[in-house]
């Protein structure tokens, strides 16, 4: 293994439109066992992964590894056929804050700015992650097709988000006509020291509120994956296994109700 070699990788794992933020993080774990040995077998990198107490780094470490391989295996190269052998750590999922419809109900009554409003009903309503909300121009915004086009994403790949019929009207009285410009003319720390000053949910609970909400109400799990911008459903799963048997009886209950 050489840095060359890992450097390569992660030129190829961005090339393929993949996270920047995760090859940087995989790069920095395969430098980090490139240190310890500059031929890595499967004994070594179990040590490796052993060094850490963090079920959590470990797991990452071994997500870095495997990706190396397989990209080693599908470009031709030998000697690296252990890495398949590196067992994936099981890391403990926690609940994780998760705002709900009690949450924006009483974050409408405590906010008295409408540009407050309108950030928190973006949030609840479109589930973008608080950047996204930040860098939202006016030119985003398609009244006409009711959705907002969110260019600077985390993966780096636009996607259309469906606006709803309230949030349109909010967006057209706080905009009052403007062509361009930002939306909110926040920054997203500025969106963060609001959410903290009012006590209400991070932007992130939000998200994970929308994802929940939005599969109460109905919408397919494909469409949640179009809007919020994840590639498979291992995302759908992270931000909603706290709540899945919640889910699973919304479900039940709109079927029963379908076939009454």
């Amino acid at each position: 293994m050489e840095i060359g070699l890992i450097d390569e990788f992660v030129t190829d794992w961005r090339l393929s439109g993949k996270s920047p933020k995760t090859a940087s993080e995989y790069r920095g774990h395969l430098v980090s066992l490139l240190r310890i040995s500059s031929s890595p077998d499967l004994p070594t990198a179990k040590n490796w992964l052993l060094a850490t107490r963090s079920a959590s780094v470990r797991r990452k470490r071994c997500q870095a590894l495997r990706a190396f391989g397989a990209w080693c295996s599908n470009s031709g190269m030998v000697g690296f056929e252990w890495i398949r052998q590196l067992p994936l750590a099981t890391e403990e999922v926690l609940p994780q804050p998760t705002a709900t419809e009690a949450d924006y109900e009483r974050a409408r009554r405590v906010l008295t700015s409408p540009r407050d409003l309108l950030a928190v009903e973006i949030l609840w309503t479109c589930g973008l992650r608080r950047s996204e909300v930040a860098n939202l121009k006016v030119e985003d915004v398609d009244f006409a097709g009711s959705n907002l086009i969110v260019r600077l994403t985390k993966n780096r790949r636009p996607r259309v988000v469906p606006i709803s019929p309230s949030l349109k009207v909010s967006l057209r009285r706080w905009l009052q006509g403007r062509r361009s410009g930002a939306v909110l003319l926040m920054t997203s720390n500025a969106i963060r020291l609001m959410l903290q000053r009012e006590e209400l949910p991070s932007a992130h609970a939000w998200r994970r509120g929308w994802a929940v909400h939005t599969l109460k109400s109905g919408v397919s799990e494909a469409s949640l994956r179009a809007a919020a911008g994840w590639a498979s459903g291992a995302m759908v799963a992270r931000y909603t296994q706290a709540l899945s048997q919640e889910l699973a009886i919304a479900e039940f209950q709109r079927v029963w109700q379908k076939n009454a």
